[in-house]
């Protein structure tokens, strides 16, 4: 296992090196950002956006992600720095906004829910104040109800240099007609290499409470749970020649956009703007991760720390039951055993791709 090199248990000292920069050759068809360093408030932040779509589909993800992704990194460079916030507070203590027309709602008791809001003219989006080397990660999210299709609700991290060796960690919440099940879309980059998808069909309806989202990312594994239940494991293979997130500090993101030509149904059911704004919530986001403090990167230090993250794998018997059960009942698509990619080789087992090209030499996909 190859580990960045520690002090203690729970400080290390991290050598990050970036490869010459490179000119990343986007793939919008259309960008025009007018942005403005504004507050959260309750009432609505609306800025100037126009965003078209991409050919976006399971086997040839990572070409289609650089568009929504790229417009919230460039709304991003254009706001102010923010204070790191390590977990723990108010939403607008850890989350700012970037994009969009969204409202920050509050309850009797203080708690804060930001709603993002997609209509024709534009989609919404916010990002966390800070950045983190390996974290817990914990949101709570209610999807757009009724007839969502063509929408697509996302969290994510990310890195934020070079996008040609950039990591990435998706959560991507498919819309549907209504009555249809909703579909997690999940893949996960390093270095740059995507193409790791998987999908889930949600087994609750997710659109009439909040429920828990999570990813733990530590130099051993990326977790995705869903209210605790782990749902998918993604090991460091990393001295076996596997790429994997362990160098580059990514960035909480999340958005609300239209991607009706390929979200549903591989793009034959279109976005219904007669059922327009679409509206999704979020709560209740913690983040325990490590935080740059001088030379380092201090980690389990937040308010929400609990320090079986940073170790944790699933050696609970319960958890490794779940994710066999998310597996077996709920997953409807696996990069790995998918005929088209592999139909002259056996598919290798789930989430070890990278693997089986170095020793299979099979080349990019």
């Amino acid at each position: 296992m190859v580990r960045p090199p520690q002090i203690w248990s729970r400080l290390f000292l991290v050598s990050i090196t970036t490869p010459g920069t490179r000119h990343p050759r986007h793939r919008c068809q259309s960008l025009h950002l007018t942005m403005a360093s504004l507050p959260l408030t309750h009432s609505s932040t609306s800025l100037t956006h126009s965003l078209h779509s991409l050919h976006h589909r399971p086997e040839a993800m990572a070409p289609a992600r650089a568009h929504h992704l790229l417009a919230c990194l460039l709304a991003s460079a254009l706001l102010a720095a923010a204070t790191p916030v390590t977990g723990g507070g108010l939403m607008t203590d850890q989350l700012e906004v970037l994009f969009g027309q969204t409202q920050l709602l509050n309850d009797s008791n203080g708690d804060q829910t930001i709603a993002l809001t997609l209509d024709r003219v534009m989609g919404s989006a916010f990002k966390s104040k800070t950045s983190y080397l390996f974290a817990r990660i914990d949101m709570d999210i209610k999807l757009v109800a009724d007839d969502s299709a063509g929408t697509v609700t996302t969290i994510y991290l990310i890195s934020e240099k070079d996008w040609n060796t950039h990591d990435e960690i998706d959560l991507e919440f498919l819309g549907n007609v209504t009555g249809q099940p909703y579909t997690l879309h999940t893949n996960i980059f390093a270095n740059g290499e995507g193409g790791r998808e998987v999908q889930y069909r949600l087994w609750f309806d997710p659109t009439q409470d909040f429920h828990t989202y999570s990813v733990i990312w530590n130099p051993d594994e990326i977790l995705i749970l869903v209210d605790n239940m782990p749902i998918r494991q993604f090991k460091n293979h990393l001295d076996s020649g596997v790429p994997f997130p362990i160098y580059q500090p990514m960035r909480l993101f999340g958005c609300l956009w239209d991607a009706d030509d390929w979200a549903t149904e591989g793009g034959r059911i279109k976005t219904d703007w007669s059922q327009a704004p679409f509206v999704a919530y979020f709560r209740n986001y913690t983040a325990d991760g490590c935080v740059p403090s001088s030379y380092a990167w201090v980690c389990g230090q937040g308010p929400a720390s609990s320090s079986d993250w940073f170790d944790r794998g699933l050696d609970d018997v319960k958890q490794q039951q779940q994710l066999r059960e998310a597996q077996d009942k709920y997953m409807i698509y696996n990069y790995c055993n998918d005929p088209k990619r592999f139909p002259d080789d056996t598919p290798p087992a789930p989430d070890q791709l990278g693997i089986m090209r170095y020793l299979k030499n099979m080349g990019p996909e």
